[in-house]
């Protein structure tokens, strides 16, 4: 028995996935969809993304525009924006709502630096789970007597050797990330 790398590979992909998806939430200074994906509004009865009540867009490098589907729900989507802790300030217009992007203060782009940290230490600890995962079933492969002790040796190199490659691309994407939130 040997450990499945492709498995091993699969989840430590879905930890820089997870990781990617957080860093598109965080405001750089300029508008975009992704934004607002942390949003939830109170509908039907039920806490639903903003994004299946309302189309959300970019007009504008520094405008977001929200078009809510069903008229009775701007009040919920608007309550819910403003309610985030993101900084936006919707202005109502109908079934529309538009964001402007006000500048990003020199406190405040710190701040989003801290998250993207804490982010990527998030898929850092997933990368070292998947790790952890992968050393375990060798060990017991190896006390099972399914693998030589060498070969245990050989593939553990390949799962560390994994993790560093995963590792070092979050931070990458950290770095590139920072760069873009602290550029004025």
């Amino acid at each position: 028995m040997s450990t499945d790398y492709s498995d091993l590979q699969r989840r430590m992909e879905g930890a820089i996935n997870a990781f990617k998806h957080d860093l598109a939430s965080l405001r750089t200074g300029r508008a975009s969809s992704n934004l607002l994906d942390p949003i939830h509004v109170q509908a039907y009865g039920s806490s639903m993304p903003l994004n299946q009540v309302a189309t959300v867009s970019v007009p504008e490098p520094r405008m977001i525009s929200v078009s809510v589907w069903d008229k009775s729900m701007v009040g919920a989507v608007d309550r819910a924006i403003r309610e985030s802790n993101l900084g936006f300030n919707p202005i109502v217009d109908g079934t529309n709502l538009r964001i402007p992007l006000p500048e990003l203060n020199e406190q405040r782009r710190k701040e989003l630096v801290k998250i993207a940290h804490t982010y990527a230490e998030n898929a850092k600890v997933a990368t070292r789970h998947v790790r952890r995962d992968g050393m375990d079933a060798l060990k017991k492969a190896e006390k099972d007597g399914d693998i030589s002790q060498d070969d245990q040796r050989v593939q553990s190199e390949k799962v560390q050797k994994l993790t560093d490659d995963t590792i070092s691309q979050v931070d990458s994407l950290l770095a590139t990330k920072e760069a873009e939130i602290m550029q004025v």
